[in-house]
C-alpha cells in the first residue's frame, strides 16, 4: 500500500512540475514598407507555417504588417532556445515584398528547411499576421496550421494556399488560385476574374459568387459532391476525349477526361473546381 501511495504521489508531483514549467512568450511586431513601384506590378508574399493571415486592401502605397508571435514550450530551457532561435525575416525588391520564417527553418517554397531535414525544435511557434496593403497589389500567401486566410478589397492576382483551415476572399477582381486541404474556399468578386482561375479543397465546400455577366467554361471534379448554380444559362458540355502522347502498338492512346465541363454565358476562360468531400456552389450576384 505504501508503494502504491508513493507511486500516486510521484505522479501527482510530476504533473505539478510539468504544469508550472509550461509557459508562453508573446511579442507584438510591426513592419512597414513603401512600394518602389506601382502596386499592380508588385507582389506581397507571406509564407507562414502556423497562424492566421488577414489582409485588407486600402488606399496608398504602403504595406503595414503587424504580427503577434507566440513561442511555447514545456521546459524553461526550451522556451529560451525558442526565443533566441526563432526568427522572422523580410525582403524587398523593386517588385516584391516577402515575409517569411527564417529560423528554425526557411518557410519559403523550395527551400531546405534545415541542413538536417529531421530537425524538430523542442518548442512551438505561432505567428498571426494582420496586414494592410495597397488595394491594387498582387498576393502570394500561404499558411499550414492554426489559422484561416482572409483577404478583402484586393484587386490584384491572388495565389493563396492553406492546409488545415479555410480561405475567405471578398471583393476580389483578379485571377484567383485558392487551394486548401481541410476547409472551405469562399470567394466573392467585384469583377469576374479576367483569366484562368482555380479553386480546390479536399474536405470542404467551394462557394464562389460571380457577377451576372459571367462568361466562362467551368470544369468540375468531385468524388462525393455536386455542383450547384443559380445561373440560368449554365449548359453542361459533352465529356471530351483528351489526346495523350503515349503510343501503344503504333496507335495514339485517348482517354476520357473525368472532369465535367459547364459553360456559362458564351464560355471562354476556364475556371477549375475540384473537391473530394464537398460541394461546389456557383452563385449569381443580384
Amino acid at each position: 500500500m505504501k508503494k502504491l501511495l508513493i507511486l500516486i504521489t510521484g505522479f501527482g508531483l510530476l504533473f505539478f512540475q510539468q504544469s508550472i514549467y509550461s509557459r508562453d512568450f508573446t511579442e507584438h511586431l510591426k513592419k512597414e514598407f513603401t512600394l518602389r513601384g506601382n502596386a499592380t506590378n508588385t507582389t506581397l508574399c507571406v509564407y507562414n507555417i502556423s497562424g492566421f493571415i488577414h489582409i485588407e486592401g486600402v488606399a496608398g502605397n504602403s504595406i503595414v504588417i503587424e504580427m503577434d508571435k507566440t513561442i511555447s514550450a514545456d521546459d524553461p530551457a526550451d522556451l529560451e532556445t525558442g526565443k533566441k532561435e526563432f526568427r522572422l525575416d523580410f525582403e524587398q525588391t523593386d517588385d516584391s515584398i516577402t515575409a517569411y520564417i527564417a529560423e528554425p527553418f526557411d518557410s519559403r517554397p523550395r527551400r531546405n528547411r534545415n541542413q538536417n531535414n529531421s530537425y524538430n525544435p523542442d518548442y512551438e511557434f505561432n505567428v498571426d499576421f494582420t496586414i494592410k496593403v495597397p488595394s491594387g497589389i498582387n498576393l502570394r500567401i500561404s499558411t499550414v496550421n492554426e489559422g484561416n486566410i482572409e483577404i478583402s478589397n484586393v484587386a490584384g492576382n491572388l495565389h493563396v494556399n492553406n492546409v488545415n483551415e479555410s480561405i475567405s476572399i471578398t471583393n476580389a477582381h483578379g485571377s484567383t488560385y485558392a487551394h486548401t486541404i481541410n476547409g472551405d474556399v469562399i470567394v466573392t468578386y467585384v469583377t469576374n476574374p479576367p483569366e484562368q482561375s482555380s479553386y480546390y479543397t479536399i474536405n470542404g465546400d467551394i462557394r464562389i459568387s460571380y457577377r451576372p455577366d459571367l462568361s466562362a467554361d467551368v470544369t468540375f471534379k468531385s468524388m462525393n459532391g455536386n455542383l450547384y448554380t443559380d445561373f440560368p444559362d449554365a449548359e453542361s458540355l459533352p465529356v471530351a476525349a483528351v489526346k495523350t502522347q503515349e503510343k501503344r502498338g503504333g496507335n495514339t492512346v485517348y482517354k476520357l477526361n473525368k472532369a465535367t465541363t459547364v459553360r456559362f454565358g458564351k464560355g471562354g476562360k476556364t475556371y477549375s473546381f475540384e473537391t473530394l468531400n464537398g460541394n461546389v456552389y456557383i452563385k449569381k450576384q443580384s
